[in-house]
């Protein structure tokens, strides 16, 4: 009886790929669900990009089928989010079935000696099931050299969600760098490997409103992390595009944007000497 059941199964899978595709699959194991209209408040989102553009209920980004990873994402991170029990990770990685021209598969990334590296960390969204499952989607990872992604990505990562906490919100834009020719390919779907990576970070609360970027090459690195810090502005040079063009009054945009002060970004070096001493040897 179990074979015969095992049997019957397959044979229905079979005829509902020749029938309905991965998208009667879909809906068979449904993903989660992504809206195509822009919700109302996603006003921080970057312009000028090339991909398109998806909207998951808490974060967007726009997906690049040249590239085969996302241009972008764009989220905000907040303290009460962060400040939420965190769920258990799961390491689902899969195909993002809503990409309308497919995403990367799990399979690409198998044997190639890069990490699937997460553009919306896992822990950012921990504060939910539905939440988290959505960071292990290929839409938003990308191909990263093992001691950047557990080295100096990691430790921004983490000071970003204690800034987050500190400053209590954040409006987070990261992506690879697809301007310059990529180090190679990977996979059946040709999966970029950048040759860096970025992070913005715009706080607008007063009093204090700041912004900063990161522009960190895709190797490992024992540089403190304030070598890699840069204007907003400056970043929107390298990348072309304009990340914050809806969020602010042009006139606070741009002194945001053309400012730059590491001093209002403290970094620890706790966390910098176990980065250099045990998470790049790892």
């Amino acid at each position: 009886m179990g074979m015969t059941l095992v049997i019957l199964c397959v044979v229905i899978l079979g005829v509902l790929r020749r029938v309905g595709g991965p998208e009667f699959l879909g809906a068979l194991f449904p993903q989660p669900t992504i809206n195509i209209k822009v919700p109302e408040d996603r006003f921080y989102l970057p312009a000028n990009g090339t991909g398109t553009i998806y909207h998951l209920d808490y974060y967007s980004f726009s997906y690049s089928e040249k590239f085969e990873q996302a241009e972008w994402v764009a989220y905000i991170l907040e303290r009460t989010q962060l400040d939420m029990p965190n769920v258990k990770r799961t390491d689902n990685f899969r195909a993002d079935l809503d990409i309308s021209t497919r995403s990367a598969d799990p399979n690409d990334y198998r044997g190639s000696g890069y990490d699937r590296g997460h553009l919306v960390p896992a822990a950012d969204m921990a504060f939910g099931v539905e939440a988290m499952s959505t960071t292990f989607l290929m839409s938003n990872i990308s191909p990263q050299v093992h001691t950047f992604n557990g080295g100096i990505w990691r430790e921004l990562e983490e000071l970003t969600r204690g800034w987050a906490k500190y400053f209590k919100r954040l409006y987070v834009v990261s992506g690879p760098i697809l301007t310059e020719a990529p180090i190679e390919y990977i996979g059946r779907n040709k999966v970029a490997v950048p040759s860096a990576f970025f992070k913005v970070l715009l706080d607008i609360d007063e009093p204090e409103q700041k912004g900063i970027a990161f522009l960190i090459p895709n190797a490992k690195s024992d540089a403190p992390l304030q070598d890699y810090m840069l204007s907003i502005d400056s970043l929107e040079s390298i990348t072309g595009f304009d990340f914050y063009p809806d969020l602010l009054e042009d006139q606070v945009e741009e002194k945001l944007e053309s400012e730059f002060n590491p001093d209002l970004w403290k970094t620890n070096d706790k966390k910098y000497h176990l980065r250099v001493e045990k998470w790049n040897n790892q």
